[in-house]
């Protein structure tokens, strides 16, 4: 899916989904340090208005829209001196990345609100920088045949897709054999079924390597997160998901490997920063300088490795089993652990209530073997109506 070639050398256009995120404000970082570059002519945020408000002064772009409409006079009137636009709703978000004057569209939304925004850009002929995983795992088949038929780019941000991408640079069609996707394991790599069962918020939310979003970081907690790129990099890199192994690693300095037809193996290493996969996304193909230390070998001593605990952590194997079923169960999937992440994050559920329900939600969900786009989304929200009443 990942095509772009004869990238002029001008001044790219961003339009960035989820400014206010942490993905967004990594992305206004890297756009601030090559400002020559690159230009936020886009913002878009869903509920975080103060801090999009500072970030519109800041970057001054053309167009900022906040998704909650209750919040729109608050940002109209604080951006009222400045000759900014100022739009509202799901609508105008869907309607803003088909502006004429962007050259790339950073979906880093959280969940299934970034997929119709997508969808948008793509028909519009936007080159796609990809951090919301969701969009892929909800209608990856779906987004990889728009992406086709008009002839979009989309390219990886998430750390262990951008590795890939990375590796495959030069490759041609040479035959993918296996694809090593790393995890660092999360905060709970070493604990026992017992001291998972007691986990608090306040520990999930403590990942050893990354910063990174609280839904995301509880995703890394329970591999979710890791069975969520599995099914990103099937439709990315067009492989089966048994050519696919999740390894644990640690010290997440390898982000992730290619394993060629000759078992070679390529790998693309550095720093545990995500700023050098969004930079990379916007640069594509060339590579411009980054303030993050260079991996010194000599002090890492050694590189580990080993093999992720499907028992205690079940979340990977649902997501195989509904990327091997198809249609519409990695929807459901997706659906059933945002509302059951939701919920752990309210305290109202244990940590391992979250796979329980998914679990149910998998097995009680209306199965559809060929969706449409209004099909994932009202799957979407009768699968959250399935959770809640499960709880309730």
């Amino acid at each position: 899916m990942v095509q772009l070639s004869n990238m002029e050398k001008k001044k790219r256009k961003i339009a960035i989904l989820g400014s206010t995120g942490s993905i967004g404000t990594q992305a206004l970082d890297v756009i601030s340090r090559h400002a020559d570059r690159f230009e936020a002519y886009v913002l878009v945020a869903n509920n975080s208005v103060e801090l999009l408000i500072k970030q519109a002064r800041e970057m001054m772009p053309e167009v900022v829209v906040i998704g909650n409409k209750d919040k729109y006079n608050q940002l109209k009137e604080a951006l009222a001196d400045l000759p900014i636009k100022v739009w509202c709703g799901v609508e105008a978000i869907e309607e803003v990345v088909r502006d004429e004057n962007i050259d790339l569209v950073l979906t880093a939304m959280v969940g299934i609100s970034g997929l119709k925004p997508t969808v948008s850009a793509i028909k519009a002929g936007k080159a796609i920088a990809l951090a919301n995983k969701e969009t892929l795992v909800v209608a990856g088949e779906l987004i990889a045949t728009l992406a086709l038929k008009h002839r979009v780019p989309i390219l990886p941000v998430d750390s262990e897709h951008s590795a890939i991408f990375q590796c495959l640079n030069g490759e041609g069609n040479n035959r993918i054999d296996k694809i090593l996707l790393t995890a660092s394991g999360g905060p709970f790599r070493n604990f026992t079924a017992e001291q998972l069962a007691n986990v608090t918020k306040k520990e999930a939310l403590n990942h050893p390597n990354w910063d990174m979003g609280m839904k995301v970081t509880i995703d890394s907690s329970t591999l979710m997160n890791k069975g969520f790129e599995m099914i990103e990099a099937k439709w990315l890199f067009d492989v089966e998901p048994s050519q696919i192994e999740v390894l644990i690693h640690p010290q997440s300095i390898i982000h992730s490997m290619v394993q060629f037809n000759d078992n070679t193996i390529m790998a693309q290493l550095g720093q545990p920063d995500m700023r050098a996969p969004i930079q990379y996304a916007f640069s594509y193909p060339e590579r411009l300088k980054l303030d993050m230390e260079p991996v010194d070998f000599i002090k890492l001593s050694q590189l580990t490795f080993e093999a992720p605990d499907r028992i205690k952590f079940p979340n990977l194997n649902f997501a195989y089993e509904a990327i091997e079923k198809g249609g519409n169960m990695p929807c459901i999937l997706n659906a059933a652990n945002e509302v059951a992440v939701s919920l752990f994050l309210e305290d109202r559920i244990g940590f391992y209530e979250m796979s329980r329900l998914i679990e149910k939600a998998m097995d009680k969900s209306a199965f559809i073997k060929e969706p449409t786009l209004s099909d994932y989304i009202q799957c979407d929200k009768e699968t959250r109506e399935i959770i809640y009443s499960l709880v309730n």
